[in-house]
């Protein structure tokens, strides 16, 4: 019997393979005509290795000969390529290391965005693409099975994989069950402009389908019930010879049989070979092992209060440490689930303390505050309330949707951790806190529009740390403190101090890309483009891309009238984040000006159908119609963007061109007449609005706005003809 139903074969998709068992899958694969593997079949269930199983499986196996072969590929993704595979650190050098990075967990006061895991994402995908092209032309396959049972990072990277990668290059085909096309469940909030992310399921759709028939499990090889000395073994003794298997192979067997066999056994068996499992993965020396399966087999082996709260503590702080927010939820509901306040108080607190950072860098803030008021309720230990305090606040401030933030009720939680923190008996534990709570306050005070407030917190607190602490303790925090005042002095206009301090951040954390991101949008304020656009390179050499910085770059170099770079960067932006409505503005705008009408009606009707209601995309779609002289329609374009936003002033000046097109002598002197009152200083505004007061025969205004026009162009030959005319048509008229 066939164990496959496709359709037919097309070689420029993506291949999904459903079928209800792992067996089921792998027969359906083997009579399929794929081209080479690239690595074998790669198993993603978390289980394995937890964030990254698949990635890091991956890398573990092709990096080795790429850095042989292209070390200066490996050596640009370094930050990616050790991020998910860890054990690459032999032979692949940390260069790029951050204060983030290097701080011991004590000292760790920053947190990594929740987007980094899709910025990693994009960089490996380049990373393979590039190292597949790098010597010629081929195809290569990757399959990735049980990807219903990955971690979200690995969900996140075989999306990226299906979205960017050509499949002429590398065909990945994915395996799963049908749960593989469910909705993937989505954050309550997240803040405006962030990226859309990867919607696997609808990629999976968009893929070549192919369904997996039940095949019957292969009868077990005589072999495998056999005893060295030829003897069969009982019905008993292969079950347990079964459920060996399985808890070797990390239980991710999905064969009924095998999990039956397993659970036969009696309790304390099980333990054991739970504990032996775990013992030899530990000598494997391998760092990922210990996200996934060794504190899978320890919190089942005979000491979980003991081996397994630590292994599980130790992977949701690697997790947290790292971004791998899903992760460290998971981790720390399993500990939880481990122990209760009553009798483990201070493990409850351990797997507790982790999820309201980690619930609001996923946008999930009513989770993060239910844990708040949990753990409120379970003690009166200090610096449990002082930590809650603080994340309370947070929340109100910062992590919830605008319109249910709460600035006052933040300040009210803050102070409460300030009060508390005030009263710890050690010093320097006193020092800190204060500082740390009171850079919180001063964010607190900046969204309640008081930055001098704010400016004078971080600043104090930057003299007591120097005053309390060593100069080797909280390097992180001191660094954190003079960029948020950096950022502060920015705000308040005070650009030359902003400068300062961001040199002085970058002179102690030179590799932490955002921080050169933000330099060079502080020198593009000050008018230095080109050190900006340095900036901005320094920020994507630092580490794996992410669209921000590419599409200030791209606004940079169009405005320095480097069209051609502009376009690629926005293009980029688009290729990374699909969403990015931004770009898609500016980059019509750019084809517009080429006279690409086409192109940029393609960009205006993409972003529109991201935000229907952006008037800079109606504008740009009001100016494609009337290219084509499609006057109504272009009319109906400036309406739509004028009613969102009635004070821009390429739509009034838009519209006015068509309303005069049309004969409306009164709208389009109207529009004219507010956006010259928006816009005073720019003479195209001025020149049409004078256009449009000649033709209506109002000579002496429309001189006077020529005459405006001439001293901001001094120069302009058609200007200067223009205000003649106007002078003989005023003097015959």
């Amino acid at each position: 019997m066939s164990a496959t139903r496709s359709a037919a074969p097309d070689a420029d998709r993506h291949l999904v393979l459903v079928g209800a068992r792992q067996r089921d899958r792998a027969a359906c694969r083997a009579a399929l005509a794929l081209p080479p593997l690239l690595v074998p079949a790669i198993a993603a269930h978390r289980r394995l290795r937890g964030p990254y199983t698949v990635a890091g499986t991956l890398l573990r196996a092709v990096v080795p000969e790429a850095l042989v072969r292209h070390p200066a590929l490996v050596a640009a993704h370094e930050v990616e390529l050790l991020t998910v595979a860890p054990e690459l650190r032999d032979l692949v050098p940390a260069t790029r290391e951050t204060l983030t990075s290097l701080a011991v967990p004590e000292e760790r006061t920053r947190f990594y965005s929740r987007w980094r895991t899709l910025r990693i994402a994009h960089g490996l995908m380049e990373f393979l693409h590039e190292l597949l092209t790098a010597d010629g032309p081929g195809t290569r396959a990757l399959v990735v099975d049980d990807l219903d049972h990955a971690d979200p990072t690995d969900q996140e990277f075989v999306a990226v994989l299906l979205r960017r990668m050509d499949p002429a290059v590398l065909t990945v085909v994915v395996q799963g069950t049908a749960r593989l096309f469910e909705p993937v469940p989505r954050d309550p909030w997240v803040e405006p402009g962030t990226p859309a992310g990867e919607d696997l399921p609808a990629l999976l759709r968009r893929c070549r389908l192919v369904e997996a028939v039940p095949v019957e499990a292969a009868p077990a090889e005589v072999a495998s019930n056999e005893m060295a000395s030829g003897e069969m073994l009982s019905e008993e003794a292969a079950s347990r010879a079964r459920a060996t298997r399985y808890v070797a192979g990390d239980a991710i067997d999905d064969d009924p049989d095998a999990l039956g066999a397993y659970q036969r056994l009696p309790v304390a068996e099980r333990r054991l070979l739970h504990d032996r499992r775990a013992d030899e993965l530990v000598a494997a020396a391998e760092p990922s092992l210990a996200l996934g399966a060794i504190p899978y087999h320890r919190e089942r082996g005979t000491d979980p209060f003991g081996a397994g709260a630590e292994s599980l503590a130790h992977a949701m702080d690697t997790c947290m440490l790292l971004g791998f927010y899903d992760a460290t939820i998971d981790f720390c509901r399993r500990g939880r689930a481990l122990v209760d306040w009553d009798q483990h108080p201070d493990l409850w607190w351990l797997f507790t303390s982790k999820m309201p950072t980690s619930l609001s860098a996923l946008g999930r803030a009513d989770e993060a505050e239910a844990i708040c008021d949990e753990a409120r309720a379970q003690t009166r230990k200090p610096a449990i309330h002082i930590q809650c305090a603080y994340a309370t606040s947070m929340l109100y401030t910062r992590h919830r949707e605008p319109t249910r933030r709460d600035h006052q009720r933040a300040l009210a939680w803050i102070n409460e951790a300030i009060a508390m923190a005030s009263l710890l008996p050690d010093p320097k534990l006193r020092a800190f806190n204060t500082v740390f709570h009171h850079n919180g306050l001063a964010l607190i005070e900046g969204h309640r529009g008081r930055p001098h407030a704010a400016l004078e917190l971080v600043t104090a607190g930057l003299a007591e740390l120097d005053r309390e602490l060593g100069s080797d303790e909280h390097h992180l925090h001191r660094s954190v403190l003079r960029y948020n005042r950096a950022q502060v002095l920015t705000g308040l206009g005070r650009l030359d101090e902003a400068l300062e301090e961001y040199r002085a951040v970058l002179a102690v954390d030179p590799s932490y890309p955002e921080y050169h991101f933000d330099l060079g949008n502080l020198l593009r304020r000050m008018g230095r483009e080109e050190e900006a656009l340095e900036a901005y390179e320094r920020a994507l050499r630092l580490g794996p891309p992410f669209p921000e910085v590419f599409y200030n770059r791209g606004d940079t170099r169009n405005a320095a009238g480097d069209v051609e770079g502009a376009l690629a960067d926005f293009g980029y932006v688009l290729e990374l984040d699909p969403g990015f409505v931004d770009a898609y503005v500016n980059r019509a705008g750019i084809r517009l000006d080429l006279e690409d009408v086409e192109g940029a009606e393609c960009d205006a009707l993409a972003g529109l159908a991201r935000d229907p209601d952006n008037p800079y995309l109606q504008a740009v779609l009001g100016r494609v119609h009337a290219a084509r002289e499609e006057n109504t329609a272009a009319r109906q374009a400036f309406d739509r963007a004028l009613a969102v936003d009635p004070d821009l002033v390429a739509a009034l000046c838009g519209r006015a061109a068509v309303a005069h097109q049309l004969g409306d002598a009164d709208t389009a002197l109207t529009d004219l007449r507010h956006a010259v009152e928006l816009a005073p200083d720019d003479p195209g505004v001025r020149y049409n609005h004078a256009f449009v007061l000649r033709d209506a025969g109002r000579w002496d205004a429309a001189l006077a706005e020529l005459d405006i026009v001439a001293a901001l162009l001094p120069d302009d030959p058609d200007v200067l003809a223009a205000r003649e005319a106007c002078r003989a048509e005023a003097a015959a008229g």
